[in-house]
């Protein structure tokens, strides 16, 4: 089977019955969660994968994955892809769950990046101009520096990008003088 089908119908499938009892905020929340221990903690993917480490240590490391107040719908699903073996797609599938609910909810994932920290103000301002650009979306901002841009900032909206930054004008400029050869 597709490692991409199974996390996707493991997640629709919670999302369905998140959605069913109410909790599909929650759900989503604790889903976002999950994705991020992942993200911070690399190893945790080796554990899962690991036949040696036992079931319940897996379990409990799921469930402290996604916060500290977990709600029933996530322990119920955690002791779902236990028992089918599914533990390795855990990351898959809390990536799939927060995709299909954000897709439901117009959610759109805003990740503003800049050369140097900016202050309050000037932050604001690039937000309102996300915001001016995509009426009627709920925007998830997230910031970051990045000096290699030099000067200036990139805007990633989903799988858009707006790059203003000095680098790449520099490397536009580079490809131009290139080409004129």
């Amino acid at each position: 089977m597709n490692e991409g089908l199974i996390p996707q119908r493991y997640a629709k499938a919670l999302y369905k019955l998140a959605v069913e009892r109410g909790n599909a905020d929650k759900v989503y929340l604790e889903m976002k969660t999950v994705a991020n221990s992942f993200a911070d903690n690399p190893g945790l993917q080796k554990i899962l994968s690991n036949p040696y480490v036992k079931r319940e240590d897996k379990a409990n490391l799921l469930i402290s994955a996604a916060g500290d107040s977990v709600e029933d719908d996530y322990r119920s699903f955690v002791e779902l892809i236990l028992n089918r073996k599914r533990a390795d797609f855990a990351h898959l599938m809390a990536l799939a769950y927060c995709d299909i609910y954000r897709k439901e909810h117009k959610i759109a994932r805003v990740r503003i990046i800049t050369a140097t920290k900016l202050d309050d103000s000037m932050m604001q301002k690039l937000r309102d101009v996300v915001e001016k650009a995509y009426p009627g979306m709920t925007l998830e901002f997230t910031y970051d520096v990045n000096p290699d841009l030099i000067g200036g900032f990139v805007i990633d909206v989903d799988d858009q990008r707006l790059n203003a930054s000095i680098s790449n004008e520099i490397e536009q400029l580079r490809l131009k003088l290139l080409r004129s050869n």
